[in-house]
């Protein structure tokens, strides 16, 4: 569950970096979804709610992460797909816009839910961050 954590905080300040970045590469203003606060709130308690899960699969599953990963594979496509086909804005450009947005923070917070067995299993990030 400390790994979840430790990535969520590290995610929260990849998606600010890609919310800022986004927004200002693109121009796209609306905040109503994703915001400062929406994201250091919800980040920091999705990958905790992941830890939580890779918790159980490890005690439901034992050492068998790669039922974990490709669920969780699974499950970042499944959200990246309704993400694209999402229909927000009546105005074409900020929908693209804002799918866009909201892609690139399934993916990362995709990424780091995929890549949580590798930083438990690592001993660098144990002996280093823990």
């Amino acid at each position: 569950m400390l790994t979840g954590l430790f990535i969520g905080i590290i995610d929260t300040l990849i998606c600010l970096a890609y919310n800022i970045g986004y927004r200002d590469f693109t121009g796209y203003a609306p905040s109503t979804l994703v915001n400062v606060s929406s994201l250091i709130f919800a980040v920091n308690l999705l990958l905790l709610l992941t830890g939580m899960v890779y918790f159980l699969f490890r005690k439901v599953f034992g050492g068998k992460d790669y039922i974990y990963v490709v669920l969780a594979v699974l499950f970042t496509g499944f959200l990246a797909w309704k993400t694209e086909i999402g229909h927000r804005f009546a105005d074409a450009t900020v929908n693209a816009e804002s799918k866009g947005l909201l892609l690139g923070i399934v993916l990362i917070l995709g990424v780091s839910a995929i890549s949580l067995p590798f930083f438990f299993r690592s001993r660098f990030f144990e002996k280093h961050v823990f």
